[in-house]
């Protein structure tokens, strides 16, 4: 896959550009909501790794830790890159996403070359349900809660619901804090590690498990991209460990159609209200 192919909707509104004046501009695409207008965390991120690797030797973001200052709008913004240490195997950088207010997103970037290594041990994919068995978000609007519509986000990214696991869109809350799904892009886009940046903040908040709906606005997030996926579905699992004053923390984990783990990730969250 290209770096960026317009025939793609997530190759598009990810898309970083060179500014006449030599800047790094890109446009934010108001389709990859959360709600409310609310941008995707993995989404914002997945833009700011695109303008690392633009300034960067290599060719993948490998390691990623944003923090966000604030939710940005739609449409245009700058990217300023830091370029830090780097060699013949890896380089770090700095990345600003900024808007017309300022400053919303802030990102130490570590890019690399993934390769087709095999893993010595690698955590296996759960027992989950086969995704032909599984329920798509956005083809089954009632499954939201009842004030929350259908995201921007779940029309792009076609995200099937584990039903071990989806007891809450159904009315049937669990005991714990997890969510599983498997993921691809509705136009059917293969994965790669910029895709798996935004699946690692692609799914529900885990506290809906629990039926405590509402916005859980991810306030830190670092991602781990462990290898090149293999084409197909992705298995996505999310699991909190605390939900305790006013906070929510998770720990996403992604595994390609062969098994193979891939990516990995940990957010702190504002936990929605009750």
């Amino acid at each position: 896959m290209p770096q960026t192919d317009p025939s793609t909707a997530f190759d598009t509104a990810t898309a970083v550009i060179r500014s006449e004046g030599g800047g790094l501009v890109a446009s934010l695409d108001p389709g990859w909501d959360v709600g409310g207008g609310v941008l995707n965390g993995g989404y914002l991120l997945a833009v700011a790794a695109r303008a690392a690797v633009l300034e960067s030797p290599h060719a993948h973001p490998v390691a990623l830790s944003a923090s966000y200052l604030r939710a940005p709008a739609a449409g245009p913004v700058s990217l300023t890159v830091v370029p830090g240490p780097g060699g013949r195997t890896l380089a770090h950088s700095h990345v600003v996403l900024s808007d017309a207010t300022g400053p919303a997103v802030t990102v130490q970037a570590t890019t690399a070359t993934l390769g087709d290594e095999v893993p010595s041990y690698a955590a296996p994919m759960p027992a989950a349900t086969p995704v032909e068995q599984c329920v798509s978000i956005a083809g089954n609007a009632h499954l939201a809660p009842s004030a929350v519509s259908v995201p921007g986000l779940s029309r792009r990214v076609e995200t099937r619901l584990d039903p071990l696991t989806s007891g809450w869109a159904v009315g049937r809350p669990g005991e714990e804090p997890l969510m599983r799904a498997w993921l691809r892009f509705a136009d059917d886009r293969e994965p790669d590690p910029l895709a798996l940046v935004t699946f690692t903040d692609a799914l529900p908040p885990t506290s809906w498990a629990l039926g405590r709906f509402g916005w859980a606005p991810t306030v830190q997030l670092q991602v781990l991209v462990r290898a090149l996926p293999a084409p197909g579905w992705c298995l996505v699992e999310a699991r909190a460990g605390e939900i305790a004053g006013g906070w929510l923390d998770e720990d996403y984990r992604i595994w390609d159609a062969t098994g193979r783990l891939v990516a990995q990730s940990r957010q702190l969250a504002r936990a929605p209200r009750a």
